[in-house]
């Protein structure tokens, strides 16, 4: 089996090879072929980013994103992204179609950016999305909305305040945050990556992206305390456009809050974050209806994030862990849970070569006489448990090229009966410019 996985590993570097040949021509290296951002600030991208690892963010980045993307000037506000993708998994699904597990290269997705300062108080973020392909059902082209965050802020300074405040409209829980500890900005954001299997995840981890529209208040205090409120609602009428447009719509009643707590340091090449995130949903069982009775989700997560930042090196970790208690609208049923529990760690060397160990554990409970047995099929309990090795390069600060290697100690969630045979080799090439 491992020689077949290196013959596999060398016939998608013989595409990786072309590839990456074929993008650096196409973004040698000078002042004007970066990113919308990075033209805007006149600073390349390792400035924001830990080591270039997008979109891991430094505390420039951070300050760059609190303050509304409106550090420096005025510039092009475009900017695309790329990437490339092959995945074979170690024993194919049966019912498999398309190219999800054959490991053969395919054009996985690609973004348009309309993103950086619209004026000294206002500036946003607006993601446009074109997937290729979509899970194990062959080609189906589509473009929708997708990360989308534009903000309204204000910056007080003194001897003895510095306070940031301002307002955030976003489309998707998380997505407003600074730090790579929350899941829409954690470990696995390579588009089309194994992540964790097909486990049930927290409606925090994705269960409302490109769903709602949130406006938030946030407030960051000394670089120390970070608050935040939000409230979100059904992403439809005057928000439609911040929605993906492909499939059903998720119904939410009035307005859900989202708070978020954090806590941070910085002391020499280091800093640190410890927070709490609550997200309160009630979801309308007749996902087509806008009254009703409605399921409650109630997510609690905390959260942790370090860096080390000194040239040469980077080193940056993450843990996350969420817990959701889901009340069903029916009476007489039991609540049910869902677990997530995340962690990296990565090294990165002169922004260029890196490496970086993930652990994963997610899994649900399954009353029965629960929430998940009540539904239409009936949820069973599942849980997915693995480790992810990755190996990376960026031959420039446009480009990263990376192979993951997912093993499964669970996967209760996948058609395999034995958790090893999902393991999953990933390759991919990830451009911006």
């Amino acid at each position: 089996m491992l020689r077949q996985l290196l013959m596999k590993a060398c016939r998608i570097d013989q595409v990786a090879t072309w590839l990456v040949v074929s993008i650096l021509s196409f973004t040698s290296v000078n002042a004007d072929a970066v990113p919308a951002f990075a033209r805007q600030t006149g600073q390349n991208c390792v400035a924001c980013h830990a080591g270039g690892q997008f979109p891991e963010l430094t505390p420039y980045g951070r300050l760059f994103k609190l303050t509304g993307y409106t550090i420096g000037q005025r510039a092009l506000p475009l900017s695309m992204m790329a990437v490339l993708t092959a995945n074979k998994v170690k024993v194919n699904d049966p019912a498999a179609t398309g190219h999800a597990q054959d490991g053969k290269p395919i054009f996985s997705t690609a973004s348009l950016f309309i993103a950086g300062k619209i004026s000294d108080t206002t500036g946003g973020f607006m993601q446009i999305t074109y997937n290729n392909y979509a899970g194990d059902t062959g080609y189906a082209g589509h473009t929708g909305s997708d990360n989308l965050d534009l903000r309204y802020v204000d910056h007080f300074i003194n001897d003895k305040q510095d306070l940031i405040y301002g307002l955030t409209l976003h489309n998707n829980p998380g997505v407003q945050d600074v730090w790579n500890s929350t899941p829409a900005w954690g470990y696995g954001v390579v588009p089309g990556s194994t992540a964790a299997g097909g486990a049930l995840t927290p409606m925090l981890d994705g269960g409302l992206a490109q769903q709602v529209a949130g406006i938030g208040a946030y407030a960051y205090w000394n670089k120390t305390v970070y608050a935040e409120l939000t409230g979100y609602r059904t992403g439809d009428g005057i928000f439609s456009f911040m929605t993906q447009g492909n499939g059903g719509q998720i119904n939410i009643k009035g307005t859900n809050p989202y708070l978020r707590l954090a806590l941070t340091h910085e002391w020499g090449p280091h800093n640190a974050m410890i927070g709490l995130s609550r997200l309160d949903v009630h979801q309308y069982t007749d996902p087509t209806s806008h009254s009703g009775p409605t399921d409650r989700y109630r997510d609690n997560s905390i959260d942790f994030q370090y860096q080390y930042l000194l040239d040469p090196y980077t080193v940056t970790a993450t843990l996350t862990r969420i817990h959701e208690n889901i009340d069903p609208a029916t009476a007489g049923l039991l609540s049910d849970t869902v677990n997530s529990l995340r962690a990296k760690a990565s090294f990165i060397y002169q922004a260029k070569y890196g490496a970086t160990l993930s652990y994963f554990d997610v899994s649900n409970s399954s009353n029965a006489n629960g929430f998940f047995a009540s539904q239409n099929p009936p949820v069973s309990r599942t849980g997915t448990r693995g480790w992810t090795p990755e190996i990376f390069w960026m031959p420039v600060q446009y480009v990263r090229t990376g192979v993951q290697y997912t093993m499964f100690n669970a996967d209760s969630a996948a058609p395999n009966p034995k958790a090893s045979d999902n393991n999953t080799l990933f390759f991919y090439v990830w451009g911006a410019y």
